[in-house]
């Protein structure tokens, strides 16, 4: 099964992530993860991907697709993929689908995960003192929502357009949203 999880900064992603793909016996795919990894192993495209991330502007779709397409292809290959933070633009969810039609790895259902403002605010910020982010701050924060609201939302009506799309209230114990979110996936 290949799911994308999407949804704004604090949505839950990350912890939703992780759960289903243990659930599922699929890999899971943070792109927040794997750029962290690439700066942190300070790779050509993590130096690159730094400074933008730092901003809380989106890293350019060339690099997140040279980062995210071999590992979904690999993983579709395997059990399946849960893919959070990606893509967060129409452009590349086209470019991704163009480059996982190739190779079967089509996503089976896209999940949205829908939570207040405040409430996402609240939950980056306390993510950032518990974890030392130190690239959720408020600026950064307030930025990050923008850019959502600009280049990600739009995604809501494409995957919708395609018949894909779950909206799942976010704004609930962690355990209420898994459940309703194995409710909506396609049974095996």
């Amino acid at each position: 099964m290949n799911v994308l999880l999407i949804g704004p900064p604090g949505s839950g992603k990350g912890t939703q992530g992780k759960r289903l793909a243990d659930l599922l016996g699929i890999e899971h795919l943070a792109t927040g993860d794997l750029l962290r990894a690439e700066v942190d192993a300070g790779t050509d495209l993590g130096r690159e991907a730094e400074a933008i991330m730092a901003s809380g502007e989106l890293v350019p779709d060339d690099v997140i697709l040279a980062l995210v397409m071999p590992k979904v292809r690999a993983a579709s290959a395997a059990n399946g993929y849960l893919l959070d933070g990606f893509p967060r633009s129409v452009e590349q969810a086209r470019e991704a689908r163009r480059s996982a039609e190739e190779h079967d790895a089509t996503p089976d259902a896209v999940v949205y995960l829908e939570v207040p403002r405040d409430e996402l605010k609240r939950r980056i910020l306390a993510r950032a003192e518990s974890e030392g982010r130190a690239d959720d701050n408020e600026e950064t924060v307030t930025n990050r929502l923008r850019v959502f609201d600009e280049a990600t939302a739009p995604l809501v009506d494409y995957y919708r357009g395609r018949g894909l799309l779950h909206e799942i209230d976010a704004d609930r114990s962690e355990d209420e949203v898994t459940e309703s979110i194995l409710a909506v996936l396609p049974k095996r």
